[in-house]
């Protein structure tokens, strides 16, 4: 038996298998392995000495915020656990919100035959574009157990309506 016997193919033949450039089935494997290798660094190194890819997402840090409004205000809760009030600084200006801050955390870990030190520190910026106006001077923040609470108190029109005469020309 010859070696060319044995492969699948041959050139110039009409019932020749798919290669692999032309298998649908190929091209959404490869497409796939491109998504993950985009969402996770490059490959799948998942252990915090791979040097590289996801674990070193952690280092930045990104808080969700909820955002709710109501006919007097608005009021946003952002969750940011392992801070202290000094880590953060909140701002407004030009009906934009800012939360910003820094993280930063130290382990040390000793043992007889070992020892471990774990460093992490990453800043964190979020703009939230408010949709009405609000009274900057009655905004108020508080931090508790690793949730800050802003509310924002809108600006509502005077309650005396000017009418407005109507002159025909």
């Amino acid at each position: 038996m010859a070696i060319k016997d044995l492969v699948p193919w041959k050139k110039n033949d009409k019932n020749v298998l798919a290669r692999r450039e032309d298998d649908p089935f190929y091209a959404f494997r490869r497409e796939m392995d491109r998504v993950f290798d985009d969402f996770f660094g490059g490959g799948f190194g998942l252990t915090p000495f791979s040097g590289g890819g996801f674990m070193e997402s952690f280092g930045d840090f990104s808080p969700r915020v909820d955002v709710t409004e109501n006919e007097k205000e608005v009021r946003i809760t952002a969750e940011l656990p392992g801070l202290e009030e000094k880590d953060i600084d909140v701002s407004l200006s030009n009906d934009v919100l800012t939360i910003s801050g820094e993280k930063k955390a130290e382990k040390e870990d000793k043992g007889d035959n070992y020892y471990r030190m774990e460093r992490s520190y990453g800043s964190f910026h979020r703009s939230i574009p408010l949709s009405t106006e609000v009274n900057s001077d009655q905004c108020d923040a508080t931090f508790k157990n690793g949730v800050l609470q802003i509310t924002l108190p809108k600006v509502h029109p005077q309650g005396n309506a000017k009418k407005i005469t109507i002159k025909a020309s």
